[in-house]
């Protein structure tokens, strides 16, 4: 298989059972290279099971995760990470009274296996300070590189972890609910930040809103009782009347 028909992610028969009970049942997914794909999918599909067991924060039960066609299925987190895989949570899992520079910078020097070493905070180390900078301008968080995260409203804080992401370097970058709990006023930003990250970075999102989805994605994933309902262009999700019945509704979403 060549280098670009392997795909950034891919699972083969993935499953989890918490004794009797089965949340991800024989999932075989693809996360091809600098895909813009989304994962969706009612409350209790499995959908965060399913990104905690590419991660690693979640052993399978059963089954295989391939990352640019490497077997990564017994791997901890911080080997993936190593590798390029990057996540952000739904709920933001930042130092909140740090500013948002320190933040980032923490996650470039975790990166480079200095954070240990360091007798200073990270961005009083001018190269990793210089591109910590450079992650928020992309956000276009410039002027708030000094502000306690607390003090930030939630759509910035949102955005400042996608610049952890980042500082990762990462070869696939998933991002779990990026705009929940987000003012759709910010929600926007978000989505314009997400179109201009590199295009060789596959992202994958796993987001309730539907208009986000039908917008970023150029692919989409529908997860119910923890197996792949269907797949497809956005085009055909929203007109599969299946996912209309188990999740869109005529009225959205629930």
């Amino acid at each position: 298989m060549s280098a670009l028909a392997t795909p950034a992610l891919e699972t083969q028969m993935l499953c989890k059972a918490f004794g009797a009970l089965t949340v991800a049942d024989d999932i075989n997914f693809r996360l091809e290279q600098g895909a813009r794909h989304a994962l969706i999918g009612p409350n209790g599909a499995g959908k965060t099971t399913f990104v905690n067991m590419l991660t690693g924060a979640l052993p399978s039960s059963s089954g295989r995760i391939f990352m640019n066609g490497e077997d990564i299925t017994t791997m901890s987190q911080a080997a993936r990470t190593q590798r390029g895989l990057g996540r952000t949570f739904q709920i933001t899992s930042l130092f909140r009274s740090l500013p948002a520079l320190d933040n980032v910078a923490m996650g470039i020097a975790e990166r480079e296996g200095v954070a240990l070493r360091m007798w200073k905070p990270a961005s009083g180390y001018s190269a990793i300070r210089d591109e910590a900078m450079s992650h928020l301008e992309k956000m276009g968080l410039r002027d708030e590189a000094l502000t306690v995260v607390r003090d930030l409203p939630y759509g910035k804080q949102r955005l400042i972890e996608i610049a952890i992401a980042l500082g990762l370097k990462p070869k696939a970058l998933l991002l779990d609910e990026p705009a929940a709990g987000v003012p759709s006023i910010e929600s926007g930003r978000i989505l314009d930040v997400l179109a201009e990250l590199p295009k060789d970075i596959a992202i994958l999102i796993i987001e309730h809103d539907m208009e986000l989805v039908f917008r970023f994605a150029e692919r989409i994933t529908v997860l119910v009782q923890g197996a792949v309902l269907t797949e497809g262009a956005p085009d055909q999700i929203a007109n599969d009347q299946r996912v209309r019945d188990v999740y869109l509704g005529e009225g959205g979403h629930d």
